[in-house]
């Protein structure tokens, strides 16, 4: 199975499933001598982690992080760091009667297609179980990007269709449902045990807001910073939709609505947009203003009430899950929304620390003294083969001297030396330089 490495200077590999023992994660491309706080990847992960109200999933996992590598005495070695979380209130046989059912909503009949197997015992790989080991290593990067100002959070924008129309951060994490709104958020939690009662779940919609990013990061094609958010948020399982700025809305707008007029900030000393329709990202790279996305996140597929599907022999079942599940997944979405856009802003955060620190004085001597070199090895060359040249001249009885092929070189030179936009004159005394110096060099031989 591919398709288990994020980033690519800030590179994650997750492992494990929902009912192994372990879960975890290697994080591969940090340099040495940073310090790591484990109290801050753990306080990360007990957000994440099941059973912390009557919306989430009744199991209970301590979710404790154990770091096995590429940390000593609090600071990073350099070498990969690897996390460990251990699985401890598994219940598989919850699962046993499901192994031959294709559960609607779930990935076991796109696991069989692809894989020939499936881990019916709560998903394994497909589990949101696996997104725990992301809210672990995003609580690295995210501390890398706190030294650097910038601040992530998400919260639940909507459930069920109750939308918080208040975007108060301080209450964020004062309620179940990690709404910014706590009038909203009494409203959704009441919707989501009521659906829990009848046996059913429900979906809403997380938003991201990224505060204080730099402008300058993404690229603008293939790697626009806004398609690598997608990409890393539509990768969590119960995700179905993506948007940034305006989103949809600009579908249903005129040009003059949706552009964001620039105006400079001489407090701030930089240019900013009067609006945010572009939500942070213009031509796929940061602007500076504050990035704001939302995803869509489904109703949890595991529900109690009865639903009607077929078993591998095409036989119709009707059948309800038994186990401990979510009612609705967003609160938890939450902490692994923002680990995903923690592992993007990283990612692209070094790569153009990588480009700007090509730019420095001490790089650019360096590349001096890099091309130095080649052109000492090349003239070396150069003397070897015009040795060469004199031994077979001497065999020949040939003049040392050829005016027609110096003329040619002479023309040759000055033409190439105006198309690449050099002094002539200062091509014109290196060539004689070099001609002069392989003139003596020929007659030695031809002397001997």
């Amino acid at each position: 199975m591919s398709g288990n490495v994020f980033g690519k200077v800030f590179r994650v590999m997750t492992f494990g499933e929902s009912h192994g023992p372990y879960i975890g994660c290697v994080i591969d491309g940090i340099q040495p001598g940073l310090p790591i706080d484990v109290a801050d990847i753990q306080k990360e992960l007990d957000r994440r982690r099941p059973g912390q109200s009557a919306v989430t999933t009744p199991r209970q996992e301590k979710d404790r992080v154990q770091i096995v590598s590429g940390v000593l005495d609090g600071k990073t070695t350099g070498t990969p760091i690897c996390l460990l979380i251990k699985n401890e209130d598994q219940r598989s046989k919850d699962y046993q009667s499901l192994a031959q059912i294709l559960r609607p909503g779930h990935a076991s009949y796109t696991f069989i297609q692809k894989y020939g197997i499936f881990d019916y015992r709560g998903g394994g790989r497909a589990s949101g179980r696996e997104t725990a080991t992301r809210v672990a290593a995003g609580a690295v990067a995210k501390q890398f990007l706190k030294e650097r100002g910038i601040e992530i959070r998400a919260y639940t924008r909507e459930v069920g269709g109750i939308i918080a129309r208040e975007t108060d951060l301080e209450v964020v994490e004062k309620n179940s449902l990690r709404a910014p709104d706590l009038s909203a958020a009494k409203k959704m939690e009441r919707a989501v045990l009521q659906a829990k009662q009848a046996g059913d779940s429900l979906g809403g919609v997380v938003e991201i807001l990224v505060k204080n990013c730099p402008p300058g990061l993404g690229e603008p094609v293939f790697n626009k910073l806004e398609a690598d958010f997608a990409a890393a948020l539509m990768s969590i399982g119960a995700v179905k939709g993506f948007e940034i700025g305006s989103g949809f809305r600009a579908a249903r707008m005129k040009g003059s609505e949706h552009n964001d007029p620039f105006y400079y900030d001489s407090r701030q000393k930089q240019f900013r947009t009067r609006t945010n329709n572009a939500g942070g990202v213009l031509g796929g790279i940061s602007n500076g203003m504050d990035i704001i996305m939302r995803i869509a996140v489904k109703p949890p597929s595991s529900i109690r009430k009865k639903t009607e599907t077929v078993d591998w022999q095409g036989q119709p079942v009707e059948f309800g899950v038994k186990g401990r599940h979510d009612p609705c997944i967003c609160p938890r979405v939450v902490p692994v929304a923002e680990a995903m856009v923690a592992l993007v802003l990283i990612d692209h955060l070094l790569m153009q620390e990588r480009l700007e620190r090509r730019s420095n004085l001490s790089n650019l001597r360096d590349q001096i003294d890099t091309i130095d070199t080649q052109l000492l090895l090349l003239l070396a060359q150069r003397f070897h083969l015009i040795e060469e040249i004199a031994r077979i001249k001497k065999k020949q009885a040939s003049r040392v001297k050829d005016h027609q092929r110096e003329d040619h070189i002479r023309e040759n030179w000055q033409q190439l030396a105006r198309t690449l936009g050099l002094p002539v004159e200062m091509v014109e005394t290196l060539r004689q330089t070099l001609l002069s110096f392989s003139r003596k060099k020929q007659e030695q031989i031809i002397d001997e």
